[in-house]
């Protein structure tokens, strides 16, 4: 499965989103790939926010080596599953689509824990240190549902297929 984690800036969300799901996927043992894009052509190559890089590291996490980059459509044809952090997002992702668009590809992060809600990631980009804080744990909750729902799927020790156990 290749996922692809949406914010505007692509320095705050998404590349947490990012590092924390590339952590679970190796702890999984799944073989997927993962990225992150922004929607905002604000901050092109720039590395991840300082304090997105400090709560990643807290919890054992090194976003340091991503860049920023902007969503195009050419990731609705490459990516399985697009993760967005807010309904801007998903608005702005839709729109740069074009004739492209796949609502079945597209989801709001947190509907993987309320389904349904299309609640938002909040933006901590003003929020202090405590905001970022909160975004992580929010994101670290959605991405053990993902890998928990989908995992299960793509891991041969979840789905009892015993001679790969060794």
């Amino acid at each position: 499965m290749k996922i692809l984690m949406v914010c505007l800036g692509n320095i705050c969300r998404s590349p947490l989103a990012e590092g924390i799901m590339r952590q679970k996927i190796e702890n999984a043992g799944v073989k997927w790939q993962v990225d992150s894009a922004g929607t905002g052509g604000y901050h092109l190559g720039s590395q991840p926010h300082k304090s997105s890089q400090k709560i990643a590291l807290v919890h054992g996490i090194d976003i340091s080596n991503q860049k920023a980059r902007l969503f195009t459509k050419n990731d609705l044809l490459n990516f399985d599953k697009i993760y967005v952090m807010d309904g801007a997002n998903y608005e702005d992702v839709k729109k740069m689509s074009g004739e492209d668009w796949d609502h079945q590809k597209v989801e709001f992060l947190l509907n993987e824990v309320t389904p349904g809600k299309n609640a938002n990631v909040p933006d901590p980009y003003f929020g202090g240190e405590d905001g970022f804080e909160n975004v992580f744990n929010m994101i670290n909750e959605a991405c053990d549902f993902i890998v928990h729902r989908y995992g299960k799927v793509n891991n041969p020790i979840n789905n009892n297929d015993k001679t790969s156990l060794g």
